[in-house]
């Protein structure tokens, strides 16, 4: 993992597409949380899993519908969605898209 503390950096340019690939980056990895960029190829998926932790997700990029606990909601550039605790989440590329994934550990 490279440092980014303290260097002004471009979201966007943390990790391009790769193709039929996801690709994701530590940002800051902290035992209250973490922070990760993903760069997720259109139709790219992440199966449907819970996690121990709140998180929130913001769209930087592109456009993914993401399912909760059966619920689905699109969303695109700008929009952010927070996947509760424990509850099933799934992720599906509907477009190449890029997004930030903050996981609070408490």
């Amino acid at each position: 993992m490279i440092s980014l503390a303290s260097k002004k950096t471009y979201l966007l340019e943390l990790a391009d597409y790769q193709k039929d690939s996801i690709v994701s980056r530590i940002i800051l990895d902290k035992k209250s949380g973490s922070i990760t960029f993903f760069a997720f190829d259109e139709g790219q998926k992440l199966s449907e899993h819970t996690a121990p932790f709140d998180a929130m997700v913001h769209v930087l990029d592109g456009e993914v519908d993401i399912t909760i606990s059966g619920k689905s909601s699109r969303l695109k550039v700008g929009d952010m969605i927070v996947l509760p605790a424990n509850q099933p989440h799934a992720l599906k590329a509907i477009k190449k898209f890029k997004m930030i994934l903050i996981m609070i550990h408490s």
